[in-house]
């Protein structure tokens, strides 16, 4: 993915993105946590015959800016990817988003409810995220990295063989996962302090309950087409929230992807696509 991307500076932080370009529909995509744009290396070919795609690395993932002094709320995460798509001089698109993206993407739909016009977005899709987060079945890691104290030792303490079975434990079929991205990813996570900040990106969870009411409220009200693609046996973004997101907004498309876990486009990327692009061709 690095050679494939460049960077921008939006509001003073380095954020590294992916635009496959040319004069189509624009895909604008959120990735999830831990990860970064690398969850979708094996889609972007597929989604780009169709799209012009664009996918960065949130602040503190990936190859964009870790810094230290920053909240990593993802309120703020909304107002930089907002800022960093008008600086690429987005004017309308499709928006999906995956994970950790999914709230970002819950804070968008609220500003528009709120009057935000300077992107017309045609459609969204949310897929295995924790939204409904009183439903989400968090890891055990998850819940220590979040704590204020007890995160930060955590992080230190973390290496790449724990890390690498709590990525194997969310994948439905664990051959999938190969050493290879395993290794990619991990190095994606620690890079450019990302042990430093992980503690503090971890608490976005925590906001998930905070802004329930905001930015479910804002799904629920929404007009925008909207999609909901699940991995039916995710572990942690449970078949449960799909569901209650569906009952919410029951003019969703529902899909879902049986025999996956948390990460579809790495597992099944085949599948994952067509539902993808099945949804968005009628939008």
């Amino acid at each position: 993915m690095e050679k494939k991307g460049q960077f921008a500076e939006v509001n003073g932080f380095d954020v590294f993105y992916v635009d496959t370009g040319g004069q189509k529909p624009l895909l604008l995509i959120l990735h999830g946590y831990p990860s970064a744009s690398y969850d979708y290396y094996k889609v972007l070919p597929e989604l780009s015959k169709a799209y012009r795609v664009i996918v960065h690395d949130h602040p503190g993932f990936g190859f964009s800016a870790k810094p230290l002094d920053y909240s990593y709320s993802l309120i703020e995460q909304a107002q930089i990817i907002l800022d960093f798509w008008q600086q690429l001089g987005v004017t309308s698109g499709h928006l999906l988003a995956h994970d950790y993206g999914t709230s970002i993407a819950t804070e968008i739909l609220a500003r528009i409810e709120e009057g935000y016009q300077k992107i017309l977005f045609k459609s969204i899709t949310l897929s295995n995220g924790s939204v409904h987060i009183e439903l989400a079945h968090l890891r055990l890691i998850q819940k220590l990295l979040k704590n204020k104290w007890a995160g930060p030792v955590v992080a230190r303490l973390s290496n790449k063989k724990i890390f690498s079975r709590n990525m194997r434990n969310i994948w439905f079929n664990r051959d999938k996962l190969d050493e290879k991205e395993l290794d990619i990813l991990w190095e994606l996570l620690t890079m450019n302090n990302g042990k430093k900040v992980l503690s503090k990106v971890t608490r976005y969870i925590d906001e998930r309950y905070e802004y329930w009411d905001r930015w479910i409220g804002a799904w629920r009200e929404s007009s925008l087409p909207a999609h909901i693609l699940w991995a039916k046996n995710d572990p942690v973004a449970v078949a449960a929230i799909a569901e209650a997101l569906h009952i919410d907004n029951p003019k969703a498309q529902l899909n879902w992807l049986d025999n996956l876990g948390h990460y579809p486009m790495l597992e099944s990327p085949n599948r994952w696509v067509e539902e993808v692009l099945t949804f968005l061709g009628k939008n």
